[in-house]
Formats: C-alpha cells, structure tokens, sequence
C-alpha cells in the first residue's frame, strides 16, 4: 500500500508557475532549480508535480554511501520505466526526475550529460529538475558539460510579502525572525528558533554545501567571518581590520573570496563600493550584509523584545532587511553596493547599464543622510530614494523587488 503524500503548504511562491510552464512545455532543457538551503526548493517541486499529475521521482544524493554514477544511472533508469508506463496507459509519455544533492556525486555533469542525450536520441521524455543548494560547485559542472542543456530558476529567502501571505506575520516578526518558512512554526519558542538556525540552518550550510563540496584551506576562518560578519552586518568594514580581528586571517584576497562563498550559499555578502568603476569596486571596504536579517537575530543570541529596546540593533536589522531583500530579488545586471566620501554616505545604491538609484534607509538608529544623497547626486546622475519615515514606507519597500524600485 502506497503511503499518503505529505500535506503541502497551500502557499505558491511565484516560481511556482515558472517551473510549471516549463515541466510543461515540449522536452528541451534540463531546469536548475537553485537557491539557499530551507527556502522551499523540494516544496516547489512538490507542488508542480502534484498539480500536473505527472509521475515524478524525488531522490537524493546526501547520502554518502551513494555518491557513485551507477547509482544516478540507476535512478535515471526509474524516470525512463515510469516514463514508459505512463506511455503505456495512454497518459501522455513523460515522468519528471527530480535529483537532489546531484552536485556531491563525482563527475555528476558529464554522467547527466550522457542520460540526457540518450533520452534525447530515443526520443524519450524524462524531464530533469536538479535542485541546487551549492551553487558555485553546480553552475562548474553546468557549465563546464551542459552547456546549451539548462535553464536556471533562482529561488531566493522568503520576502516579506511571502510570508505575511504565507504565515500572516507583520513586519516586526519578519525583520527578527527573517525568511526561512521552515522556522516559523518554532518562533514562539525563541530557544527552539534559534537552534534550528544555528544547527539545522548555518552550521549545515558552512559544513555540506560550502566546507565539504569546495577547497576551503582555512574552515576556522571562514565560521569566524561569517559570525563576524553577523555582529557587523550593515556596516562597512575595511578588509585590514577584518584581518586584524579574524585569527590566522592571512590576506585579503583569502577574505574577499571567502566572502563570495559565503554569498553564493545564501549566508554573508561584501557590497562593495560604487564608484562606476569595477576595478575600484572590486578594491573597496566591503559593506558585511547577512543575506536574511534572521540570520543576525539568531547569531546575536537575543530575544525580539531585547532587540526592539536596542535602537543600534534593531536600527541595524531594518537596514540588514532592506538590504538583504535587495540583494535577493536583484536580477543578474542589477548590482547592489554603497557608497561613501568623507561623512556623507549612501546605504545602498542599485544600478544597472542606464539607471542608478540612491536609497538611504531610516531606521531610526541615526538620522537619514540626506545630504548624502545630495553629494551622491553631483557625483552620479541618480535618482534618489528615501525608505521609511517619510519616504517610501518599509512594508512597500520590503514587498517590492529590486528591479521594480530601479524602474524597470
């Protein structure tokens, strides 16, 4: 007797349907589903398969024991046999292989690779969803053997719109407890929250998708300039004081690399300066930014109310939710940094190849630099954006994407 499925959420994340019209479109690419840990990937495809009524596989390669090509050829082989049967009863000829993990099996692309253009000469319809949560080690093997065989669906942390929708939560619960649906249920119980963040959430993605999958020659470093990261996250720190507060931090290059893994997980971003030059970008004091203000809530080790009472840190988590959530939903030429010349700053800056936009964020830790954006405007032709206080109200902003504020 087959056991029942599991009850999934009603909520549809909008990749729902862009996952759906492509499962259903005529066999042509293999879809990368890819996105941090604990933001709904397996979920997601839950639901498309359930509302297609298409036969589906789910596997896994987290396993160690299976790390192996005979054992992705043999699930491989699953899709074929259901999708075979389903030919069979007159249902239509495709099943959907979902393979998770696929990254941690050796040589995982070249193995797909060969499957894929098997089915293809014989004309059988497998439809390949890969769920990424290592993407560095992934977009290697895509790009190195499947060329011209993928497309990628990027699934980001939950917005706030997602989850008032989802969970009904207001703001205050959101900028504290951040966008990991999979932690709402344990809020009430902030000891609970907090270990699954640090245990199941962090500490998983540090150790499986970073440490374990991509030479890191320093592991202790890299959990040091994540939680330091955590303390300063909103903050612009010069790479010459990280390496004098980080132990063994040997030299910046080490450090601005370690930053772009911790980014491509999900976890820690380095915004760098604007200046509308890459070179002196890629040369700046980086602004720290958790990439989900839940992330420094659950590494600062306090409660909601003791940080609503603490201006400086609760001012410093609306401006981490602001720029988390613009870093999350900004598009692939949209880039996201900050900008400073001698006390006038701006929070962050958006830009892309013919629009820049200045936002300053008032959080209520200090007062909105608004001369900032002035000084920022004689250098750069910009528009300008207040959030919060009497600009743009932070609801709005935190349910808009990044694009959509650039104009686009």
């Amino acid at each position: 007797m087959l056991s029942k499925s599991p009850r999934l959420p009603p909520f549809r994340r909008a990749a729902f349907a862009t996952l759906r019209s492509r499962l259903l479109e005529p066999r042509r690419f293999i879809n990368v589903v890819a996105g941090p840990r604990q933001v709904g990937k397996t979920t997601l495809i839950r639901q498309v398969v359930a509302d297609m009524q298409l036969p589906v596989h789910l596997v896994s390669a987290d396993d160690p024991g299976l790390r192996d090509r005979s054992w992705l050829e043999a699930q491989w082989e699953v899709g074929r046999t259901l999708a075979d049967a389903n030919a069979d009863m007159n249902a239509g000829t495709a099943a959907v292989l979902v393979l998770d993990e696929v990254q941690k099996i050796p040589a995982w692309s070249e193995a797909v690779k060969r499957l894929w253009d098997q089915d293809t000469a014989a004309g059988r319809d497998v439809r390949v969803v890969v769920l990424d949560s290592a993407p560095l080690l992934v977009q290697r093997g895509l790009s190195e053997s499947l060329a011209g065989r993928f497309e990628v669906i990027r699934l980001g942390h939950w917005s706030f719109a997602e989850m008032r929708a989802a969970f009904g939560w207001g703001l205050e619960r959101f900028l504290f407890f951040g966008g990991y649906p999979g932690a709402a249920s344990l809020v009430d119980d902030i000891e609970r929250w907090r270990a699954y963040m640090l245990d199941s959430l962090i500490e998983t993605t540090l150790s499986r998708d970073i440490l374990l999958l991509t030479r890191v020659d320093k592991p202790a470093l890299l959990r040091q300039l994540f939680r330091l990261g955590a303390d300063y996250s909103a903050q612009i720190v010069s790479y010459q004081k990280l390496v004098g507060q980080l132990q063994d931090a040997g030299n910046t290059t080490t450090l601005a690399h370690y930053l772009e893994l911790l980014r491509a997980a999900g976890l820690l971003a380095g915004l760098q300066k604007f200046s509308g030059s890459k070179v002196r970008q890629r040369g700046s004091s980086p602004k720290l930014l958790v990439l989900d203000s839940g992330l420094m809530s659950a590494m600062a080790g306090v409660g909601p109310a003791t940080a609503r009472a603490d201006p400086d840190f609760w001012g410093r988590l609306v401006e981490t939710a602001v720029g988390a959530h613009l870093a999350n939903t900004a598009e692939r030429d949209v880039e996201v940094s900050w900008w400073r010349e001698g006390d006038r700053e701006v929070d962050f800056v958006l830009s892309d190849r013919s629009t820049v936009l200045a936002i300053e964020v008032a959080s209520g830790r200090r007062k909105p630099s608004l001369p900032g954006l002035d000084a920022f405007g004689r250098v750069v032709e910009s528009r300008k954006l207040l959030i919060g206080a009497q600009g743009l109200d932070l609801e709005v902003a935190l349910s808009t994407p990044a694009a959509q504020l650039l104009g686009r």
